[in-house]
């Protein structure tokens, strides 16, 4: 069975847009009319991705952006709204994992770049993407959060407890922005396949064959998966779904 949305006239706004779930999630709302900021950390392959889009037919923009940065995540939401003329969906992707680490090992170093990219990014995208859609009255936006921000994770503590903080932020922003129009969630993907999986597994990080056997549907899961889960939570059939962190990891966390 094929789900389709009609998102003519709407504008969405993806960081992390041009590689894996994010690029998955930004040709997803291309695909279903949507006009579409793609937003990574390289803005030659941000506005790469958005050319080939705009090459198939469809409308995007290719934007450069640190979300470590808030002044940088301003700019690029102003940018957005510039062009297309207005920020009604928002996934905020953007996110980094390290190597597993000792918790008593773990540096200062590796402490602040997780929390900086995968907490503060997702921290100051959502503040700017609620001053346009505190404007406009109305707007979605869904937070990449993962299976670790509903599970302990050995060796990956910082991690884990970011993921964590993006549920509780996702929580408290639906439960202020509700009452004027703003739809806020999280999408919780579990083992998917895409590249930083594919470096974890070079690296030695992660055993793919025991990653599938603690899986009860048996098999990784498809960036296409997880955008098709953030464009339900966009889209006018979930208009009643806020505050909520879904898992779309297989069934993982339900064991």
């Amino acid at each position: 069975m094929s789900v389709t949305y009609n998102f003519t006239g709407k504008t969405a706004f993806v960081t992390g847009g041009d590689s894996g779930i994010g690029a998955a999630a930004s040709r997803a709302f291309a695909e279903s009319g949507a006009k579409v900021a793609v937003v990574g950390l390289h803005e030659e392959q941000a506005t790469q991705f958005a050319e080939q889009l705009n090459d198939e037919g469809h409308r995007a923009l290719g934007i450069g952006c640190d979300v470590t940065d808030e002044t940088q995540v301003a700019a690029a939401v102003a940018r957005t709204v510039e062009v297309f003329g207005s920020l009604d969906m928002a996934f905020n992707n953007a996110g980094i994992m390290l190597p597993p680490v000792d918790s008593a090992d773990e540096t200062v170093e590796a402490f602040d770049q997780i929390v900086a990219v995968n907490l503060k990014g997702v921290w100051a995208s959502m503040k700017h993407e609620l001053e346009q859609m505190r404007a406009q009255g109305s707007g979605s936006i869904v937070n990449c959060s993962s299976l670790g921000g509903l599970v302990g994770g050995d060796g990956r503590t910082t991690y884990h407890a970011t993921k964590h903080g993006v549920i509780g932020a996702t929580k408290s922003v639906a439960l202020q922005y509700g009452p004027r129009g703003v739809r806020v969630n999280a999408v919780c993907p579990g083992t998917i396949a895409t590249p930083m999986v594919d470096r974890m597994t070079a690296g030695g990080e992660l055993d793919p064959e025991g990653a599938v056997a603690a899986i009860p549907m048996g098999r990784l899961g498809r960036p296409e998966e997880i955008a098709a889960a953030v464009l339900w939570l966009c889209s006018d059939a979930a208009s009643y779904v806020t505050g909520v962190a879904l898992p779309v990891d297989g069934a993982y966390t339900a064991q």
